[in-house]
């Protein structure tokens, strides 16, 4: 799997609309299970049909795809096994078929609250499915742990045909968080605003949206075999620099005078479009997955923050008014360069972005 693969059209079509693809996935399985046991005429054929809602159901990326089936495929052979004991145990003497069956249910209940949860929920599922037959019955009692197995492997053989991976809507949203804080940072600094713009709740959809983005973690992490430290730093830099963007709009619209040095100091000015800029180069190198556009506009903006520190004296009054402000402005890029350098070790892990020091 190449990390900088660009996003096609038909990858922002299906990943945009995941929760519908997955419906439709389910619904399209079952048709064809339904089908194909009808064919082949399979006895307890119902149990095919409820195995593959109960395992692609909660199933939803790639990165969870693999262990999830398979602690479902081995609860199931195990849960399967221990019925056909149980049925047999119950020849000889129903107490001890009831002890079996206990036994097993704890170890359910044991597993479903520890790593393997799945493996624990099939494993009493399973008994209790080959604990339905009639008493004696091993033959009924085999053939509804293999239906039951033959459920599992055609779950996880829908759920392998173009999966849905995690690591991929993470991109996305990554993407869509950039332009919305290009956004929100465009407006905050336009000359054409007489008064500061109302758009609290667009900053904190914006910080809500990152923090949704941390159930992608675990399996974009699976998918790309990458350091999880290195997702979370991303996530950490992206929260610290949108919490910057909030801090400078409250200080650009804190007083008249203040906000009218601000506006007319013609460093400030070509360090704020510089940022503008890499918010949407960085937006563009996660669809895109090439970092030469991002590179270059990094630079111009170490170029306009290198510019505003040297323009800064602390001995005049106008500098020291909007000193708090130029030291934030300073802040955000180094915390934008962080992330950029972060973005890029996730895209091309062996391949640093040339970015200078």
């Amino acid at each position: 799997m190449r990390l900088n693969t660009p996003l096609s059209r038909f990858d922002l079509l299906i990943y945009g609309r995941y929760r519908l693809v997955h419906g439709l996935r389910i619904a399209l399985a079952f048709t064809l299970t339904f089908l194909l046991t009808r064919e082949l005429k399979l006895p307890e054929s119902t149990w095919p049909l409820i195995t593959l809602v109960v395992v692609m159901g909660p199933i939803s990326f790639w990165g969870n795809v693999l262990s999830r089936a398979l602690q479902r495929v081995v609860g199931t052979i195990f849960g399967a096994a221990c019925g056909v004991v149980a049925l047999y145990l119950e020849l000889y003497a129903l107490p001890l078929m009831l002890a079996w069956c206990s036994a097993i249910m704890f170890l359910c209940g044991y597993l479903a609250l520890g790593k393997r949860p799945y493996a624990g929920l099939l494993i009493g599922i399973t008994l209790a499915v080959t604990m339905g037959a009639r008493p004696g019955d091993i033959e009924m009692a085999l053939w509804r742990s293999g239906d039951v197995i033959l459920g599992s492997m055609l779950a996880l053989l829908c759920c392998s045909i173009y999966p849905q991976r995690a690591y991929t809507h993470w991109r996305m949203q990554m993407h869509d968080s950039l332009l919305q804080a290009q956004r929100i940072y465009h407006t905050h600094l336009s000359p054409n605003m007489l008064e500061r713009p109302r758009l609290t709740q667009s900053h904190a959809r914006l910080l809500a949206r990152i923090v949704s983005l941390r159930p992608l973690l675990a399996p974009a992490v699976k998918e790309t075999r990458l350091n999880s430290t290195l997702f979370e730093a991303v996530q950490t830099t992206m929260r610290n620099t949108f919490c910057t963007l909030e801090m400078l709009a409250n200080t650009y619209w804190r007083d008249r005078q203040s906000h009218f040095l601000m506006q007319s100091h013609p460093g400030l000015r070509a360090c704020q479009q510089a940022t503008e800029a890499v918010l949407t180069e960085l937006a563009l190198m996660l669809h895109s997955g090439d970092a030469t556009a991002a590179d270059e506009a990094i630079s111009r903006l170490q170029e306009a923050a290198a510019q505003v520190q040297a323009e800064v004296r602390p001995g005049a009054d106008d500098e020291a008014t909007i000193s708090g402000y130029l030291w934030l402005n300073l802040q955000l890029t180094e915390q934008i360069v962080h992330l950029h350098r972060l973005l890029g070790l996730v895209l091309q892990p062996y391949h640093a972005p040339s970015v200078r020091p």
